[in-house]
């Protein structure tokens, strides 16, 4: 058994933790360069997408180089709910990946980071259900199971968990929020559901934790059931953040469908009801396209009022069969056709076709 003064949680991350806040420090110096490049070209980008990226590498930079307050697990509890709780939705929010694709100029580098949350593996991992059983799974791996205890003194696999909590944190968030252009956005019940998912087994483990310690390790009651409190209502924080994320990305996408609607409303009065008589969604047996529904009326609407041209055959519908006279005398000649609703030729004094009114035989 581990020794609660003996695991890793008083002190810094090691190398691992000089690396990450050298990598926080790049990050948003390269995050602000672009974004102060794509205003000198001319394009607008929020600021307030500034300030959320250096926040969230400030406070990643922070949580790995400093040592919060508390106890030995109280202290490696805030450092992992920073990581993987905190710092993600702040830097989802900020969208680094549109702001490189919108920085960077046109050619191979711009097409394979375009590439990148468009291919297969991208898309299951960002899959929201998978995303959260990577974050929340690794939780109980790493609390319910000896991982915790046996990664004291070995800085390789201590840096494993942290980059693996950090980096699960990230997915969980960037696949909720869905902000980035990716291969397929998913609908809102299927990311709401798996944020639910991951909030509800994430209160569960922080519930087994007050009561229960790590196996393998001696922390001090106190210090165990600061260390879960903090992961119960900071968890409860960080899942009401990515909730409000979630909630403000469907109404900006439903507004904006809205609008799109009023202004097609506005060009073509009309074209979004369906006009009387004519079936919704089908126009003379053809399926309608969605975006093409005014253009199919227009052309139901003119087949109605189209006249038959001459020349139908007589097996079409709207045609009828006739007798026509013989010119000169009461027998009847050849058939012709007729079509409903024309006049027929008109006929001479004797009963011959075309003949002139009043002319004689």
């Amino acid at each position: 058994m581990i020794p609660a003064h003996t695991h890793g949680g008083g002190h810094g991350t090691g190398l691992f933790g000089a690396v990450l806040v050298l990598g926080a420090a790049l990050s948003a110096a390269g995050y602000l360069a672009a974004a102060a490049r794509l205003r000198r070209r001319g394009d607008g980008w929020p600021r307030h997408r500034d300030a959320l990226f250096a926040a969230g590498c400030a406070a990643l930079a922070g949580a790995a180089a400093g040592t919060p307050p508390g106890g030995p697990f109280t202290v490696h509890m805030i450092r992992h709910l920073v990581f993987a709780m905190a710092v993600p939705p702040v830097l989802a929010a900020a969208r680094p990946v549109t702001l490189v694709l919108r920085t960077l100029p046109a050619g191979p580098p711009r097409r394979a980071l375009r590439a990148v949350p468009g291919s297969r593996p991208a898309a299951l991992l960002l899959f929201p259900p998978m995303a959260a059983a990577l974050d929340v799974g690794g939780l109980w791996l790493l609390y319910r199971t000896p991982l915790l205890s046996r990664s004291a003194g070995r800085p390789l696999l201590d840096a494993a968990v942290h980059l693996h909590v950090l980096v699960s944190g990230l997915l969980l968030a960037f696949a909720v929020c869905s902000l980035e252009p990716v291969r397929h956005r998913w609908s809102l019940a299927w990311r709401g559901g798996a944020l639910l998912a991951a909030g509800a087994a994430h209160a569960v483990l922080a519930r087994t934790l007050y009561a229960t310690p790590p196996p393998g390790t001696a922390f001090a009651t106190a210090d165990l059931r600061r260390g879960a409190q903090w992961m119960y209502y900071g968890g409860d924080l960080a899942e009401l953040a990515l909730a409000s994320l979630l909630a403000a990305d469907w109404y900006a996408r439903t507004g904006r469908a809205r609008r799109r609607a009023a202004r097609r409303e506005t060009a073509f009065p009309g074209a979004s009801t369906p006009r009387e008589g004519v079936r919704t969604g089908r126009v003379a047996g053809r399926r309608v396209v969605p975006g093409c529904s005014a253009l199919f009326r227009l052309l139901a609407s003119h087949d109605q009022q189209r006249i038959p041209a001459p020349g139908r055959r007589e097996d079409e519908p709207g045609t009828a069969r006739c007798q026509g006279p013989r010119s000169g005398s009461g027998g009847h000649g050849p058939d012709r056709t007729v079509h409903r609703g024309r006049p027929a030729a008109r006929t001479g004094a004797a009963g011959g076709p075309g003949a002139a009114p009043g002319a004689g035989p």
